[in-house]
């Protein structure tokens, strides 16, 4: 490789790390500043670490955040499973062509249509059935539910078209039940990608902001509602040490998540060998 053609791939790759990166190890430097002015460094502290974790609003909000993702990634992996399952499995079924343009419509529709249409659901219902009595929790979980579905059925859907059904034939025609096969067979095959989607309704559900915004009611705002109306008043020094509490966390979880899948990598080798 010559060596400009190196330098400039070396320099673009530092470029976008930067990019990436330094910005967010902005956030985490001046979580421990003493200064209440974001972006004047007073001195090294961690007072704001402390205030946050006396700030009721936003662990308020970053339980009920919490409450709504774990519960969107749920419905959306018990869910999104099973469609995935029909949509490769029962291929001649009539809707089929339907349900694949239904699977798409919410990636692509804005989140501000969305979250408008949800809203006229409930309201028309609320007016024909007296519920939901009012937004909350149960609205917003139902939103997130609706987009992230699309996700989790699209990486199982990829999974399942790579899978080799003759594991499933074999065990089938040595006596094992339907369930059985699915459990002890398919079910751990196509773990990773039930997990990944499972990850990223999760992650989609925690931050949204905008289906939030249409279907929360009074006492019902998510954390990035809340940092996001914070944010028009500026920046506090509290929104960065949690963003640094939050960032520490998913850097833990990463690196644990890497231990343990090279421990099992490894161990795996071992028992081949």
């Amino acid at each position: 490789m010559p060596l400009k053609r190196a330098r400039f791939l070396l320099s673009a790759l530092v470029f976008g790390y930067a990019f990436l990166y330094l910005p967010i190890l902005i956030v985490v430097v001046f979580a421990f500043n003493d200064s209440p002015i974001v972006m004047t460094w007073g001195g090294f502290s961690v007072k704001w670490f402390v205030s946050l974790f006396h700030n009721d609003r936003i662990l308020q909000a970053a339980g009920l955040s919490l409450k709504i993702a774990l519960m969107t990634a749920v419905l959306s992996v018990v869910i999104g499973t099973t469609a995935a399952m029909v949509m490769v499995r029962f291929k001649k079924f009539k809707g089929r062509p339907f349900f694949n343009s239904l699977v798409t419509a919410p990636l692509v529709m804005p989140d501000v249509m969305v979250g408008l249409a949800l809203l006229l659901l409930f309201v028309a219902l609320y007016q024909l059935t007296g519920w939901p009595s009012a937004r909350g929790a149960v609205t917003i979980t139902i939103g997130h539910t609706t987009i992230a579905i699309a996700y989790v059925i699209l990486i199982v859907r990829a999974r399942l078209a790579e899978f080799d059904s003759s594991l499933e034939e074999a065990a089938l025609d040595l006596g094992a039940k339907p369930l059985t096969v699915f459990i002890k067979i398919t079910l751990p095959i196509i773990m990773p990608a039930i997990a990944s989607g499972g990850l990223l309704a999760f992650t989609l559900s925690f931050d949204d902001v905008i289906l939030a915004s249409f279907l929360s009611g009074s006492g019902s705002s998510t954390l990035p509602m809340v940092i996001f109306s914070s944010v028009r008043h500026g920046v506090s020094p509290e929104i960065n040490a949690f963003a640094t509490v939050v960032l520490t966390i998913v850097t833990l979880s990463v690196i644990a998540t890497g231990v343990f899948m090279h421990r099992r990598l490894k161990k795996s080798h071992k028992l081949k060998d």
